[in-house]
């Protein structure tokens, strides 16, 4: 197993979209700095990719960023579902919040993971248990 940085969809929007996206595409840039500094994998859980494809004219760049540097792409599986499932039951969540738990088990996939986010919040709740996982608002 190996160390991750796994990007949310307000991540990948900063780093795709980075002109427009101010403060947040430099704490994403940062953030991703050390991770390829340290060597570790980069990647995006594949629900992100529903929170950000919104057609050709934004979908470029997102596209551009998964290719750039290594930046990978996790598909979703049925063990990564059904630990997503279980993480929003723990924390008394809804589906509206399956993405975040979709992040965070992806996360779990790895030995040690941050997660890069714009909801902290949420993430937080979902990830306190596991001591592997840290979570990093940009």
């Amino acid at each position: 197993m190996a160390e991750a940085l796994i990007l949310d969809s307000e991540a990948v929007n900063a780093l795709a979209h980075a002109a427009e996206r101010g403060k947040l595409a430099h704490r994403a840039r940062a953030i991703a700095t050390v991770a390829f500094e340290r060597r570790a994998l980069v990647r995006i859980p594949a629900p992100v990719l529903a929170e950000v494809c919104r057609g050709p004219r934004f979908d470029a760049a997102v596209h551009r960023l998964i290719g750039e540097r290594g930046i990978g792409v996790v598909d979703l599986t049925r063990s990564i579902a059904q630990r997503a499932g279980a993480l929003l039951a723990k924390a008394k969540l809804s589906s509206a919040h399956a993405i975040d738990a979709f992040v965070v088990a992806t996360a779990l996939e790895f030995e040690t993971a941050v997660i890069a986010t714009g909801d902290q919040a949420d993430m937080q709740r979902l990830a306190a248990r596991f001591r592997t996982v840290k979570v990093f608002e940009i």
